[in-house]
């Protein structure tokens, strides 16, 4: 574990300079939870299916924009790939789109009867792995997160692992994340926010703050 103390009181030093910004994003998650409506949740979905190996703010522009052409909830694949062409793998994430879509927007129960059919995060993670194409254990935990649903749970994106690699906490960024280390790593990113004081739903922002200078989502 890290005992590096100058760095700790940076990131706690951060954390009271944003702590505030913080909590109004995860109000936001949670009134999404109590009121968001499929549409939305589904929006979110697709956020989180566009981000694997692309920035978050490029996913966002490109989802905007295939909800300005009218193409989130009817768009053939060909249109959807060419309105996300701003991210990498557009034809296998407009694939994602559209399994995504036949899952949760045809006559079965929505994403929200999926997302409260068991009170357990991790669980719902799991299925949401396991039942959704281009759904890895960090955009599981991405799409919980925004929607009010995960939030004790890591997002290990390479800004998350290049920080805890510098922090000491992982050794180095590994080359690739099979969930049983993402679930090591998960383990490890919690005991150090507790060693902090500072929650791992808002460590998160913190240390994604702390490379990029932005406060997403």
């Amino acid at each position: 574990m890290p005992n590096n103390k100058e760095q700790h009181e940076e990131l706690l030093s951060l954390y009271r300079e944003i702590k505030a910004v913080i909590r109004a994003r995860f109000d936001d998650f949670h009134r999404f939870r109590s009121e968001g409506t499929e549409d939305e949740l589904f929006r979110e979905l697709v956020f989180c299916l566009l981000t694997p190996q692309s920035g978050a703010r490029r996913c966002g522009t490109a989802l905007q924009l295939l909800c300005d052409r009218g193409l989130l909830f009817d768009g053939r694949k060909e249109e959807v790939s060419s309105a996300i062409n701003t991210v990498r793998f557009k034809n296998t994430k407009a694939e994602n789109i559209l399994r995504a879509r036949e899952l949760f927007r045809g006559d079965g129960p929505g994403l929200r009867v999926f997302l409260t059919k068991t009170n357990n995060p991790a669980e719902t993670r799991a299925r949401l792995v396991s039942g959704v194409r281009g759904m890895g254990y960090k955009e599981a935990g991405h799409f919980m997160r925004n929607t009010g649903f995960g939030d004790d749970l890591a997002i290990l994106d390479r800004h998350i692992l290049r920080s805890l690699a510098a922090l000491g906490v992982i050794d180095a960024v590994p080359p690739s994340l099979p969930p049983r280390l993402y679930l090591n790593i998960e383990r490890k990113m919690k005991v150090f926010s507790l060693s902090l004081g500072i929650p791992i739903h808002h460590l998160d922002f913190v240390l994604w703050y702390r490379r990029t200078g932005d406060i997403y989502k």
